[in-house]
């Protein structure tokens, strides 16, 4: 069994972070391990509560897993980032899950361009991709996240289900249906989790990014445990 690690922070609500890339890694048949960034509290409704773990006990998880391939959450400071750089080997494939902010608003992470740099994908909304790198429309920002040094730039459309992946040989368009579900709390998660259970069974990562985004269209449309049963903001 291949195994993939996660760096990223826990969501108490069970829905994002490191729970739901173990659910994910499990649905692909891949080991997973983890390096919790942060403890927080939240749910669907926001994020309630962060305490950030240390940095040199950052290191010291990631240092302590053999992974396939690994991917990063929630990264609350450069500190957090500097400790992944200098501590996950060079070869393992990595995927960047750039959260910025929670579906609630809240601020949660830093991606400096180091980060970008080292993604073997990387994989922001289109919110995400303008604010790395100041362009909203979504090829044109996929593709200077691949001047950034990413391999591959999947940058999603949300709500349009159309997400725009950027490769070194050009611009593929990946259309989808959207899925009115009750809650999609975490799924930036789960698709970040799921390329990177594909790259540690040594799918090719565009391969990867299309086998993930049918996935999380699955898991969203048979109403899979991915995603918790009570309501995001707004909805009743």
């Amino acid at each position: 069994m291949k195994t993939a690690l996660t760096i990223a922070g826990t969501d108490s609500s069970g829905g994002a972070g490191v729970t739901a890339d173990f659910r994910t890694f499990a649905a692909h048949g891949v080991w997973g391990v983890c390096a919790v960034t942060a403890v927080t509290a939240q749910d669907a409704r926001g994020v309630h509560g962060v305490e950030a773990v240390s940095p040199d006990t950052l290191a010291a998880q990631i240092a302590a897993a053999s992974p396939d391939a690994a991917k990063t959450g929630m990264l609350p400071s450069v500190a957090a980032v500097d400790a992944v750089l200098r501590t996950l080997p060079a070869g393992v494939p990595l995927v960047v899950d750039p959260v910025l902010h929670a579906t609630t608003g809240e601020r949660l992470s830093v991606v400096p361009p180091e980060l970008v740099a080292r993604a073997t994908v990387v994989t922001p909304n289109r919110e995400e991709a303008a604010a790395l790198t100041g362009v909203s429309d979504q090829a044109e920002a996929a593709g200077l996240l691949l001047r950034m040094g990413a391999r591959v730039a999947m940058v999603t459309g949300s709500e349009t289900a159309r997400d725009c992946v950027a490769t070194g040989n050009g611009i593929i368009w990946l259309d989808g249906v959207h899925v009115d579900a009750p809650n999609t709390h975490g799924t930036g998660c789960v698709l970040s989790a799921a390329i990177t259970a594909e790259l540690a069974n040594g799918m090719d990562p565009v391969d990867a990014c299309v086998a993930a985004k049918h996935f999380v269209e699955r898991a969203l449309a048979d109403r899979w445990p991915f995603f918790p049963a009570f309501p995001a903001p707004g909805r009743s």
